[in-house]
């Protein structure tokens, strides 16, 4: 018989209001046909992630696997509750906001952790000088990389406080959140290029460590997928996120709307 576990509550919290994407910006986010900015994908994301974890502790952050996909927009201030129920060691996750289902997700946790071989992704610098997107940017078959990310001391702390992840594992044992590992997925789109307004609508994440805290994180990518559906342009990533240069956190999937068709048609 399924089980249901005790549903998570959050206060949602809009991180990126002063981001580069304007997607998070109230009065674009509007033009969109939102009510307001929207919180990130990757923060959405990272409230799931805390049912997972609460049921399987440390062994979560080091070979979990999980995946999510955003249906809705959860908007700053409003409560968003996760749901899961577990059915032969399967968590099917479902995040509520405004009595609409925002994000579907599953989690699971794998009886080891799978193999990966960190050379079998290419490790490349961020572009030196931005431009702005076009379908050319994200070329098919392209390896991109990110700038290193560090969330250490205080920044690690705030990082907690605005994901709403109240469990103690990761300030007594040192060890960073995996939605740090979503964040820098974004990067892999914020760094090699000038994007406009665009919208994170998936992952997958099988994660291969837990992350510490003051780790340097980069992610190794290649483009999977670059093609446009109903009006939007789409991007697909596969990549591997590294620790300090030398340690896999995660395999990742990750796809995205880089320009969205309103956007595509000005």
């Amino acid at each position: 018989m399924p089980n249901r576990l005790e549903t998570w509550r959050v206060e949602a919290y809009n991180t990126a209001k002063q981001s580069e994407n304007k997607m998070h910006d109230d009065t674009v986010a509007r033009r969109f046909g939102f009510s307001g900015g929207l919180v990130p994908g990757v923060d959405v994301f990272a409230y799931m992630m805390h049912v997972p974890l609460a049921r399987w502790g440390r062994d979560f952050l080091s070979r979990g696997l999980v995946e999510a996909r955003f249906i809705k927009p959860v908007y700053d201030g409003e409560a968003a509750d996760v749901d899961a129920t577990e059915h032969n060691g399967l968590l099917t996750i479902e995040v509520f906001s405004r009595t609409e289902l925002c994000a579907t997700g599953t989690a699971s946790l794998p009886a080891a952790v799978p193999a990966v071989s960190l050379g079998d992704y290419v490790a490349v610098p961020a572009v030196a000088e931005r431009k702005p997107v076009s379908p050319a940017t994200f070329e098919t078959g392209k390896w991109l990389g990110t700038t290193p990310r560090r969330w250490a001391g205080q920044d690690a702390a705030d990082y907690l406080a605005d994901i709403r992840e109240a469990d103690p594992i990761f300030a007594r044992e040192g060890l960073g959140h995996p939605g740090l590992i979503q964040r820098v997925m974004n990067r892999l789109l914020v760094d090699n290029t000038i994007l406009g307004p665009w919208i994170h609508v998936g992952s997958r994440m099988q994660l291969l460590s837990a992350a510490r805290a003051g780790d340097e994180i980069t992610a190794r990518a290649k483009v999977t997928g670059n093609y446009e559906k109903k009006g939007h342009r789409f991007v697909e990533l596969d990549a591997l996120v590294v620790a300090n240069g030398t340690t896999p956190l995660a395999h990742c999937q990750h796809t995205a709307i880089y320009q969205p068709r309103e956007q595509a048609a000005a």
